[in-house]
């Protein structure tokens, strides 16, 4: 267990979650509560399991370490919901759950009798996510989605990119997934918070697309207002100057941020050129912009004359705000990372290694989260929960693992 802490005493201590979800989004959420005390469910087919247990990389296990990461404090227990006797063991389950999170593709859990108005039933008090591509509801709601896509259609892809050039995939392919289980954890918190107030439950609707669309600053009332359509950028953007990605020496990049008057000054004074600063040159954000190209050149050049070591070394002297292009490598010998234990080992003897993972945020200074185990092996806790909270017999399981139902 990382960090000491222990289930009884965090925040989601009691909190009973049910993921019966796939992959990242939803499942990121029920995650989230995992690392804070909430106990975990994770219900998956019997064959095969969550497709997350095959995306990424495997192990000596066979399940990938995206899924020994992401799965991580989950239980797995396997139920067959295409079968009317998973279906009735399933609403057991439920009735004794706080939290479903699931994100089939709308209107799966109703065509398995399994939707929102026949759980409500079997639980007034449940909370339940619903992660899509494009909600439960608009023309789109049938569609698949995935966070390729909602990058694509929230407007964030579009922008990135080279002036002209092709749109590219604004960093890691599963944002749109991690930014819905973000967008998904907060809407159970407040359900939690208002089910504590009236004793009642609600679902959450939570489309990938529109969790994209919500993070794109003024997009939306700069074309209201004044018709404009941003483009691709490259490393750059319009609105500051300098702002972007430039090259050191040794073939290493360094990003810079002088979004005031002031912060130009002190990379000016970094560069060994504080005459830069002054205002008949270009002391001033609207003169900067006006001259972008040639304020770029004298940064872009004053950085590929240095090292990024020297670069960073300067700025930092002169508080100039700068920071390195970390790859995976750079993150791993970053002092900061080990200061703040952003990755943390867990030796787990299912895997026969230990495995190195990103640690829990954010970081609560009486209930800090914790990590008590990596993602399960398949059905590894069935037995335990079917006998333990359904008051199962071994007869019971037995016949419904013969069946296959489990």
């Amino acid at each position: 267990m990382a960090d000491g802490a222990t289930s009884s005493n965090l925040p989601l201590s009691g909190i009973r979650v049910i993921d019966v979800a796939t992959v990242i989004a939803a499942p990121y959420t029920a995650a989230i509560m995992g690392e804070f005390g909430a106990e975990v469910l994770k219900v998956e087919h019997p064959v095969g399991g969550d497709a997350c247990r095959r995306f990424g990389t495997p192990t000596k296990r066979g399940d990938t370490l995206t899924w020994l990461s992401e799965a991580r404090n989950k239980k797995s227990v396997t139920i067959d919901l295409h079968r009317p006797d998973g279906v009735a063991l399933f609403k057991q389950l439920i009735a004794q759950t706080d939290v479903l999170c699931e994100n089939f593709r709308t209107g799966t859990l109703e065509r398995w009798g399994l939707g929102w108005e026949v759980l409500r039933e079997v639980n007034p008090r449940l909370i339940m996510l619903r992660v899509t591509g494009y909600g439960q509801t608009g023309p789109y709601a049938d569609r698949p989605g995935f966070a390729r896509i909602a990058h694509a259609v929230g407007g964030l892809a579009y922008l990135a990119g080279m002036p002209k050039g092709t749109p590219v995939t604004p960093g890691s392919t599963t944002l749109g997934d991690y930014m819905s289980g973000l967008y998904g954890c907060i809407g159970v918190l407040m359900a939690l918070r208002y089910r504590d107030a009236t004793g009642r439950g609600q679902y959450i609707d939570t489309a990938l697309y529109e969790s994209v669309f919500r993070c794109t600053d003024e997009l939306v009332p700069a074309y209201a207002m004044y018709g404009t359509v941003r483009e691709r950028h490259g490393p750059h953007i319009e609105s500051a100057c300098p702002y972007g990605h430039f090259p050191t020496k040794d073939g290493k990049w360094v990003a810079i941020a002088c979004t005031t008057d002031k912060l130009f000054a002190r990379l000016a004074e970094a560069m060994g050129r504080s005459e830069l600063a002054s205002s008949s040159l270009y002391g001033e954000q609207k003169t900067r912009l006006e001259n972008r190209h040639d304020v770029n050149e004298i940064v872009r050049d004053w950085c590929g004359s240095l090292s990024r070591e020297e670069v960073l070394a300067r700025c930092n002297r002169t508080d100039a705000p700068a920071g390195p292009l970390n790859n995976i490598a750079d993150i791993f010998g970053n002092r900061q990372f080990h200061a703040r234990r952003n990755m943390v080992a867990i030796d787990d003897g299912d895997i026969g290694e230990t495995v190195i993972v990103p640690n829990v945020i954010p970081r609560l200074s009486e209930t800090p989260g914790r990590i008590e185990s990596l993602g399960p092996r398949l059905g590894q806790h069935t037995d335990e929960v079917l006998s333990g909270l359904l008051g199962l017999s071994e007869g019971d399981i037995a016949e419904l693992r013969q069946k296959r139902v489990i």
